[in-house]
């Protein structure tokens, strides 16, 4: 899994933004979007989906892998991950990295604020020690 150009990081930002604005968010109020670069090219959006019964609702990773996942997409190469909030970055929550992580600890982690003002991990810096099948 190579290094990322501009343009992919350029795209992946403006993509998870576009995707922030489908969040369902009425009680926190806290828009998250999400983009995923696949090895086929292909880019998905996914926004986080709040329910009145908190623990039902979904982050913007999981849904956007899911949507990938569920078209046939097995490999990852970044993940772009966008919030309403401008004065920070939105890392992901511990369950999305592990879900992440199931499918590469490789895949690039891109948190934004701007197109200007972005961090790149791999998931494995994320998450170092996650549990995979060799656990079982």
């Amino acid at each position: 899994m190579g290094n990322l150009d501009n343009k992919e990081i350029e795209m992946l930002i403006k993509s998870a933004f576009d995707a922030q604005k489908n969040s369902y968010a009425p009680y926190s109020k806290f828009n998250v979007g999400a983009s995923l670069l696949c090895e086929s090219g292909k880019i998905y959006e996914g926004a986080n989906i709040e329910n009145a019964s908190y623990p039902a609702g979904i982050c913007a990773e999981r849904v956007v892998y899911s949507k990938a996942i569920s078209e046939g997409e097995k490999e990852f190469v970044a993940v772009c991950i966008t919030c309403s909030n401008p004065e920070t970055y939105a890392f992901p929550c511990g369950v999305c990295r592990q879900f992440m992580s199931e499918f590469s600890v490789d895949t690039k982690v891109i948190v934004a604020k701007s197109l200007e003002k972005f961090e790149i991990y791999t998931l494995n810096e994320l998450l170092p020690h996650n549990f995979n099948s060799e656990n079982l």
